[in-house]
């Protein structure tokens, strides 16, 4: 999958000091500020501030908004409460993933963040879809830029709050007064190397054209089992019944003596045979040199690898047989 991206976008926190832009597809923020491996121990603390404005922005308000996405998400929404986080998929016809949304909800219209250059492709598809719904969708991107910060308490602003942290929605305007000490800033590779830790696909990285849910250890996080008709529902019902997706997402350990990460799309191979892909690597300030990568099911979970020219061992991150468990037994 191509994420198209505003190549104009440029944060005004990459006048910070020390700070060095990322390349696609996070152009436009700081890919870190002088000192990448300190600034992820500091995150993994729990402390610091990652500057993620170059990523797109939608709301959706009106009385209708939750029985409408209800219907056209992966997400169960209809009784989402204010200031509850949710992730959602919005599926093709044929259960592929095209969007992956992140939201929060404040009791008049719910606010989404997605990858850079995806609300226009979102807003236009939504917008579509309306109909007589009382709902209203935009793209607030130009308005509201994207922090996230290792904390998982609420923020000032609208913020959208897991686990691991919490996104808060910052008016632009405001986005350097909200940083404050810019002596607390992490860029983005110190985000994606806990990212990768905790084995969370990114759309347009650990996925393609062809990529399911069940693949990437979305079914979790971004798909309610239990829900009516949403389009591409016949597919995940089908493969969470039956059991055995074609691809999985797994965690590499690389070679640490190699002196460079292997690129995005690079093959993924056992012995000669190509396997898969790499999706994100970083430099990990525990772990060492890590990535995520979309394999073929049937590899033996124990089966050396070798991603872009790097020697690779294997952590299973979805399960080969996901989904069997379901399956009735025959006797």
């Amino acid at each position: 999958m191509v994420v198209s991206v505003n190549p104009s976008y440029r944060s005004p926190l990459l006048d910070t000091s020390g700070a060095v832009q990322a390349l696609e597809p996070d152009e436009g923020v700081a890919a870190h500020y002088g000192d990448p491996l300190r600034e992820q121990r500091r995150l993994a603390a729990g402390t610091g501030l990652v500057d993620l404005s170059h990523r797109d922005v939608i709301r959706v308000s009106g009385p209708d908004r939750l029985t409408w996405l209800h219907q056209l998400l992966t997400q169960h929404m209809e009784r989402l409460q204010p200031g509850e986080a949710t992730s959602a998929l919005l599926l093709d016809a044929n259960g592929r993933v095209e969007h992956a949304l992140y939201g929060v909800d404040d009791a008049e219209a719910i606010w989404f963040h997605t990858e850079p250059g995806q609300a226009e492709s979102l807003v236009r598809y939504l917008d579509s879809m309306r109909f007589w719904s009382q709902v209203e969708v935009a793209d607030v991107t130009d308005d509201f830029a994207m922090v996230w910060e290792p904390v998982t308490t609420a923020a000032a602003h609208l913020s959208r709050v897991t686990a691991r942290g919490r996104d808060v929605f910052v008016p632009r305007s405001q986005l350097r007064s909200y940083v404050g000490d810019e002596s607390g800033l992490a860029g983005i590779w110190a985000y994606e190397a806990l990212r990768i830790e905790a084995g969370e696909a990114r759309l347009g990285r650990e996925t393609d054209e062809r990529t399911i849910p069940h693949e990437v250890a979305w079914i979790d996080s971004a798909v309610h089992l239990d829900k009516g008709c949403y389009r591409g529902q016949e597919t995940v019902a089908r493969v969470h019944t039956l059991g055995r997706p074609p691809r999985r997402m797994v965690m590499l350990h690389l070679d640490g003596s190699v002196d460079h990460l292997p690129e995005h799309g690079d093959e993924v191979k056992a012995g000669e045979r190509t396997v898969g892909f790499v999706g994100s690597a970083a430099r990990h300030h525990e772990l060492g040199p890590i990535a995520l990568a979309v394999i073929k099911r049937n590899v033996p979970v124990d089966a050396p690898l070798d991603a872009g020219g790097v020697a690779a061992s294997q952590e299973v991150v979805v399960d080969p047989e996901i989904g069997l468990h379901v399956r009735p037994q025959l006797r």
